[in-house]
């Protein structure tokens, strides 16, 4: 086995310097082109591949993984977030699943500070009056904001992510709170200054920020429902650079136009790459095109974590990066 180089499909174009790597490591088929993967394609490389390395742009369903040839034996996401990959599909067939969940915390955080920066500050507003020749100049009462010192943030999801985003927001003299499947250590509570809500309706109610970290799951597809969202202070702001499905895109938009939240910062959308028509009409929003972890380090961090755990596979151990469901 030390002298085979196993099969890596790579569905999208990858950073030069790990394609150059993986060229040296495996037998690789690249993406010169970087274009999505059909339906079809992906069938051929799940097929043909021992090791598929693909992106949050493949959709990798049961019907995909039923025509899987019997080499496949690793999926290595390029990514943190497997919700495009049937898990269970994947566990039936003996094939493991791997991410990248370390390599895009820190890039991810800064993003999310950024919108929960810009929106409460009208940046988007104020950057639209300059580039259509709106602006008369400083007024007293034009283009008012708020600061964010002195409120409170409620974090869903205080994992790596949240947990890295909850300290930025410190910095700027945020209260934080939080709301997560199981209470978090002690220690971590104590260094954020985090309190815990069990009930995420009650957390909801008294927030002026909320910003989501938590992976999309069937438990939390619209998990800030119509509902939910009316929950939210009239004078509350929402930021998403978790996934789109997980809020209820349409009933946001309705409440955003219709002044029931003060504004939202989003990265991500239901139904990538479309977004919701409404939303692009708003200046109350801050639209980003999912570019959280686009940085030139954390692509090769990526990168080189996707080489790490497809090369500790092959050599007969366990990879570091395991994605078991019950963690999700």
């Amino acid at each position: 086995m030390s002298n085979h180089k196993p099969v890596v499909v790579v569905t999208r174009k990858l950073p030069e310097p790990v394609e150059t790597r993986m060229r040296e490591l495996f037998e690789v088929r690249l993406n010169p082109d970087d274009h999505p993967f059909d339906r079809a394609e992906l069938i051929a490389a799940v097929r043909d591949a021992e090791v598929l390395v693909p992106t949050v742009t493949d959709r990798i369903d049961a019907g995909v993984l039923s025509q899987s040839g019997p080499g496949l034996r690793l999926i290595a996401n390029f990514g943190a977030g497997v919700d495009h990959i049937d898990l269970a599909s994947a566990r039936t067939r003996g094939i493991t699943v791997t991410n990248t969940p370390d390599a895009l915390t820190e890039d991810t955080a800064d993003i999310a500070m950024a919108l929960i920066l810009a929106v409460p500050r009208r940046m988007q507003a104020g950057a639209k009056l300059l580039r259509t020749g709106a602006w008369g100049g400083w007024s007293p009462t034009g283009m008012l904001g708020h600061r964010i010192s002195g409120k409170r943030l409620g974090v869903i999801g205080l994992g790596r992510i949240g947990q890295a985003v909850a300290r930025r927001a410190r910095a700027f003299g945020m209260a934080i709170h939080y709301h997560n499947r199981r209470r978090v250590a002690p220690e971590i509570e104590a260094e954020l200054g985090a309190t815990y809500w069990e009930s995420l309706d009650q957390m909801l109610a008294r927030m002026d920020v909320v910003t989501l970290h938590c992976p999309h799951t069937p438990a939390t597809f619209h998990l800030l429902s119509a509902r939910r969202l009316a929950l939210l202070p009239r004078h509350a702001y929402l930021v998403n650079c978790a996934r789109g499905e997980i809020v209820d895109e349409a009933a946001l938009a309705r409440m955003l136009a219709r002044g029931e939240l003060a504004g939202a910062g989003l990265d991500v959308f239901e139904h990538e790459p479309s977004v919701n028509p409404a939303l692009l009409g708003l200046d109350n929003v801050v639209l980003l095109p999912h570019l959280a972890s686009a940085t030139h380090e954390g692509r090769i961090d990526m990168g080189e974590a996707v080489l790490v755990n497809i090369k500790t596979f092959t050599t007969g151990h366990p990879p570091p990066d395991r994605v078991v469901a019950a963690q999700l």
